[in-house]
């Protein structure tokens, strides 16, 4: 829930950057701008993602967290890149960090590391942030006018519902062999 609410205030921060964005380069139109909150919104959750990954593979307790933690940072540091190729190409701005907030909330696991406190919190946390992130990609593929940012977020879904799997519920699914979850 903390993540949620973590992403929604990221997205109406880039819809204000966004919109004097579009004033300083004229007029976007509003289309255009929700296609590039969505891909900067993407972005910093991506941002967010590979720092809680790269947390978790140090301070989490079990091997499955760990496995699933590597996985999601693999999975975010590849679509990030691609997301912030698509940015280039299209002019938009793209932030250096995730969010005061996801920052916070990542800090907030500090006093937990290396506990199965830590894994469970994190566990949830990355739960509810991919059940997030699905939101904002089901919104953009039923919404979105862009069709390049568009094709970006369709092949990001299968990846981060992948991911949801390995974390639902706040506990941790490793892949098998064949890279599905094991239940």
């Amino acid at each position: 829930m903390r993540f949620a609410h973590t992403c929604a205030t990221a997205a109406a921060a880039v819809v204000l950057t966004l919109t004097g964005t579009a004033t300083a380069f004229g007029a976007a139109s509003p289309a255009a701008s929700a296609d590039a909150a969505f891909l900067q919104t993407i972005h910093q959750a991506n941002l967010a993602e590979i720092a809680a990954g790269k947390d978790a593979g140090t301070h989490a307790n079990s091997a499955c967290v760990k496995q699933v933690a590597a996985i999601i940072v693999r999975d975010h540091t590849a679509l990030d890149a691609k997301g912030a190729a698509l940015a280039k190409t299209k002019g938009i701005a793209m932030v250096k960090e995730p969010s005061a907030a996801q920052q916070q909330q990542l800090k907030a696991l500090k006093p937990k590391n290396g506990t199965a406190a830590y894994d469970t919190a994190w566990l949830k946390d990355q739960s509810a942030g991919h059940q997030q992130a699905l939101a904002l990609i089901d919104k953009e593929l039923s919404s979105g006018k862009d069709s390049q940012i568009q094709a970006a977020a369709k092949e990001a879904r299968p990846i981060v519902a992948a991911h949801l799997k390995m974390v639902e519920g706040g506990v941790c699914h490793a892949p098998t062999e064949s890279g599905s979850p094991q239940r």
